[in-house]
């Protein structure tokens, strides 16, 4: 049986990546882009890199960097609107995996129109939007090499899923010295995010030999430099293992797709505003042991390949000491539970089984290797208050 994998045209990788940018829109036959970010990437002056490294090339960049954590369907209407009312041929997307996302709606909703629910799951775009060259700050999405973006629907605080090919950046310049400023609860989310895509997308049931292959790089690279970047943010070996660990996890889970986590992640972070990546970390340790009895060899694999188990190790020890370090990772990396986050219990507890219904409805609970039931999911998202 075979498997289609879906990448970036072009992949730029390496410190200086991000520098090749006009390179690339040369390859691409572009010479007119927007870049899109946000506040952050213009006062740390990387915005006005990419514009010199531009300028060097007789080209010029619009910038539009009103993009927010965690992109809602109100956030991006302005920037659809400057695509619109602009002559632009490619999007430049700047910063972490928000931006990236929002500039995946926006080159879509700018050249087809309509909303955004009009392109979620399960409808599968495949029809081109405006060409994106993604250039990722953070080491954790991989939203610059997958086919994924999310999208908040403030109406119903519903994290919307949008699949395609349409969404997949035709260029990546991934370049893990725009790292090195991230403070460390950003490092941090994003590092386990990282990990949660390498680890679902190896457990998945959608996991392919190439997927395989992709997920374990990343594993191996992700496991012995989370804590490292965490404790010293200038530690550029390790900020380079993370930086090339979450593209490898990308293109993981983009090819054989997410499960549980973040499936059940999706729905705390439109309901709470919690950071993606944090309620990642928050689920991923009660997500792992629901579901160990149906991938056992595969989770024994993950606490091998990320160094806390050994091949000597049964499978039953490996997965007690993977649940042990997990467990142990978000203590050292000081994730909340959602009490400590300052969510507020009653409505938490009220909320559940609609976070329940909206994971279901987004297809990732069924890639788990053990399929929850609604009530099993209302019980897990009870165990981690």
């Amino acid at each position: 049986m075979s498997t289609q994998a879906i990448l970036p045209r072009i992949l730029q990788v390496g410190e200086g990546a991000s520098a090749q940018v006009p390179a690339v829109l040369a390859s691409l036959g572009c010479t007119r882009p927007l870049i899109i970010t946000d506040k952050m990437m213009v006062d740390l002056g990387y915005v006005g890199d990419i514009q010199r490294c531009l300028r060097e090339q007789q080209l010029t960049a619009d910038v539009f960097d009103d993009t927010v954590p965690e992109p809602t369907v109100g956030s991006i209407k302005a920037g659809v609107e400057r695509v619109r009312s602009g002559n632009y041929d490619c999007i430049i997307a700047l910063g972490g995996g928000s931006p990236i996302d929002s500039a995946k709606a926006i080159g879509i909703l700018g050249k087809f129109g309509g909303e955004m629910r009009d392109y979620k799951f399960p409808r599968l775009v495949d029809q081109a939007g405006l060409p994106i060259i993604a250039i990722p700050t953070t080491a954790g999405t991989g939203s610059e090499v997958t086919r994924f973006t999310i999208i908040t629907d403030e109406l119903n605080d519903e994290k919307m899923l949008c699949v395609g090919i349409g969404f997949m950046p035709v260029a990546a310049l991934v370049d893990y010295s725009l790292t090195l400023s991230l403070p460390k609860r950003i490092t941090a989310d994003t590092g386990i995010d990282a990990l949660t895509h390498a680890m679902e997308a190896y457990v998945s049931r959608k996991a392919n030999p190439f997927s395989d292959s992709q997920a374990l790089s990343a594993m191996r690279l992700i496991g012995p430099n989370l804590r490292r970047v965490y404790r010293d943010g200038a530690d550029r070996e390790a900020r380079e293992a993370m930086m090339l660990g979450s593209t490898l996890a990308g293109m993981a889970f983009s090819n054989a797709s997410v499960a549980l986590v973040h499936g059940m992640s999706r729905p705390i972070g439109a309901a709470f505003h919690v950071p993606h990546g944090l309620s990642n970390a928050m689920l991923l340790p009660a997500v792992t042991e629901f579901s160990i009895p149906a991938a056992a060899e595969r989770y024994a694999d993950c606490a091998r390949t990320i160094g806390v188990a050994s091949e000597s190790d049964s499978t039953d020890e490996a997965n007690r000491k993977l649940l042990d370090e997990l467990h142990t990772l978000n203590d050292e990396l000081e994730v909340p539970t959602p009490e400590l986050f300052g969510i507020d219990r009653s409505e938490f507890f009220d909320l559940m089984p609609t976070m329940a219904e909206q994971a279901l409805q987004s297809g990732s609970p069924g890639n788990n290797p053990r399929v929850p039931t609604v009530d099993e999911m209302i019980e897990i998202y009870r165990r981690l208050w």
